[in-house]
């Protein structure tokens, strides 16, 4: 899907028609974003509601959920029980009546248990009925390690959505984005799964709208390697980056956002510019998301690759424990030592 690769914001001196908000030029978290989001989309249109397990009172675990039961009211920010595949059939059954149901997972690989309502209904409904009923739904889910957390709290499992037609799949990795995916993705008539990095949730940034669903953006331009990443690792290759400059040399970072629809056209360009390739991502290397990349790249920028296309992923094993995580999760060295391959293999 092609796309421009610019972030934009609002035209100067336009209502924002967002309350209480903070003010563009002031630098907030990305759950502050996330909170402004949520609670912007619930005061533009009454069919939004929010669920999940403790988003009512408590706020949310990550306090994403911080405020709105005390402004919308227990009807549209909602407790739920500890079943997360009752939650989203709540959810599915909401949406088919016309609302548009935010549903809160908690954490990861909590959402498992949900999955078979995802694959068999939320992401079939609208083929099964021949295009007359979509199921707006936004699933939100914290991912991702990085935050010390135990066993399944830090699981990337982006992989299984985005191989499930009839889904978008989301992540944000800035504050802006954060906000404007976000609200892009309550407002989509498809549903989208909304993955939101952890261990960035506590960055801060001046809050901003962005791009919609469905486009790349190039964080860094650069002559002799493209990085590819999205999520949790934009910070990583970012790091990396800067680091090689020591080295002489000049990496081009571009953040995905979104993996279903993929862009292809700013993907390509960025790779064609640079003629080498590394993709980066958390999740487990075997049959993740930076395959399917790796091969839509060579496919597309196939005369113009000095070297393959290389990834830099999480091992090939369930998440290891917090004191070891740091091994397990790509690194700067990791991705430095992938892109002198590149060099070498030129």
């Amino acid at each position: 899907m092609s796309g421009a690769t610019t972030v934009t914001s609002l035209p100067a001196g336009q209502p924002s028609g967002h309350g209480d908000r903070p003010a563009a030029a002031t630098s907030v978290t990305m759950v502050k974003a996330l909170n402004a989001a949520l609670r912007d989309s619930l005061r533009a249109d009454p069919t939004v509601h929010v669920l999940g397990e403790d988003v009512g009172p408590l706020g949310g675990v990550f306090r994403v959920t911080d405020g709105l039961a005390a402004e919308f009211g227990s009807a549209r920010c909602l407790d739920t029980p500890l079943a997360e595949a009752g939650i989203l059939g709540t959810a599915i059954g909401m949406a088919m009546y016309g609302l548009r149901p935010v549903v809160e997972m908690q954490f990861d690989a909590f959402a498992y248990p949900a999955f078979e309502q995802l694959f068999s209904h939320v992401a079939k409904m609208r083929n099964r009925t021949g295009g007359r009923m979509g199921l707006p739904i936004t699933i939100r889910v914290p991912y991702g390690g990085g935050v010390g957390g135990v066993e399944h709290h830090s699981d990337s499992s982006e992989a299984y959505y985005a191989h499930t037609p009839g889904l978008h799949v989301v992540t944000p990795a800035t504050v802006a984005d954060g906000y404007g995916l976000l609200r892009a993705a309550i407002a989509s008539d498809d549903p989208v799964v909304f993955l939101e990095p952890k261990r960035l949730y506590w960055t801060t940034a001046p809050l901003e709208d962005t791009a919609p669903i469905g486009r790349a953006v190039v964080r860094r331009t650069g002559t002799s390697a493209t990085l590819l990443t999205y999520g949790p690792s934009l910070p990583v290759c970012l790091a990396a980056a800067h680091a090689a400059e020591q080295d002489g040399l000049d990496l081009a970072v571009v953040d995905l956002r979104s993996l279903v629809p993929f862009d292809d056209a700013t993907v390509s360009a960025a790779v064609r510019a640079t003629g080498r390739a590394v993709v980066v991502h958390e999740a487990s290397g075997f049959g993740g998301i930076g395959a399917e990349i790796a091969a839509r790249v060579t496919e597309r920028c196939f005369h113009q690759l000095a070297a393959p296309v290389l990834r830099v992923t999480g091992y090939d094993i369930p998440y290891p424990p917090p004191m070891l995580e740091k091994h397990h999760l790509p690194s700067v060295d990791r991705i430095l030592d992938a892109v002198a391959r590149l060099q070498w293999e030129q």
